[in-house]
């Protein structure tokens, strides 16, 4: 069978799995999240199923507190039909921004980012073609949130972030951000090797430059960064329709 042309294939996905989900504590002083128990098995299982049958396969887990567990568990990823490498933070925790600039020589030239803690019913193509057509440096997926499932903190008009912002929130942001994006490898390069960065503040810089796109997504987000998370997750995965294993 020929080989893919370039413009077919999918490009690699961070997996952002190196927070300290102090939300969750007591039980993630021993365990990371990425290995808390859903549906009867550790929640990273049910991603990287997830991720293989959208036919992203090649990850990068961007890894910190309690890491090497996750490592042990996941090895290289053929248990799920995925390719899976690991960057580690090192002697300090470096943020999402500052393990997306770690981890920039594993991943492709632009690339999937999505948060460890998040499960996205979602088709992941459209979202990469919404990036090529773009031609920003960034495109961040945002779902109309209306203040309903968390605090909505993304002003999104005609398919560009106006702005975003976790602390400093404006009465025009009825947008969340959904935790899938495509970033450019150059957009994070331009950050200084080491520094520890939130993923917040590059969305946040530029989308004060008009260089974030967006794309709306229409499928509910679930997470597990918080027990009431957790459990509705647990319940989404148990009782979806296809049943069984997600």
């Amino acid at each position: 069978m020929p080989a893919p042309a370039a413009s077919e294939r999918r490009p690699s996905l961070a997996l952002l799995a190196g927070g300290l989900a102090t939300r969750l504590r007591p039980r993630t002083l021993t365990i990371p999240k990425s290995l808390i128990e859903v549906m009867g098995e550790p929640f990273i299982a049910h991603q990287l199923r997830l991720l293989a049958r959208q036919e992203i396969t090649d990850i990068v887990i961007c890894a910190g507190h309690l890491g090497e567990k996750i490592e042990a568990y996941v090895a290289d990823g053929a248990a799920f039909g995925c390719r899976v490498q690991f960057s580690f933070d090192g002697e300090r925790l470096l943020g999402t921004g500052g393990a997306l600039r770690r981890a920039l020589p594993l991943l492709s030239d632009h690339f999937f980012v999505m948060y460890g803690d998040s499960y996205l019913p979602t088709p992941f193509v459209p979202v990469l073609r919404a990036f090529e057509r773009a031609r920003l440096p960034a495109l961040m997926t945002v779902f109309g949130n209306y203040g309903r499932w968390d605090t909505s903190n993304v002003e999104f008009v005609d398919g560009v972030i106006r702005r975003y912002d976790k602390v400093d929130r404006t009465p025009a942001m009825l947008h969340i951000d959904y935790g899938l994006a495509v970033i450019d490898a150059g957009a994070v390069r331009a950050w200084t090797a080491d520094e520890a960065f939130d993923l917040a503040d590059l969305y946040r810089d530029l989308a004060q430059r008009r260089c974030l796109a967006g794309f709306e997504v229409h499928d509910r987000f679930y997470e597990i960064g918080s027990p009431a998370g957790l459990a509705e997750t647990d319940a989404f995965l148990r009782h979806r329709p296809s049943g069984g294993r997600s």
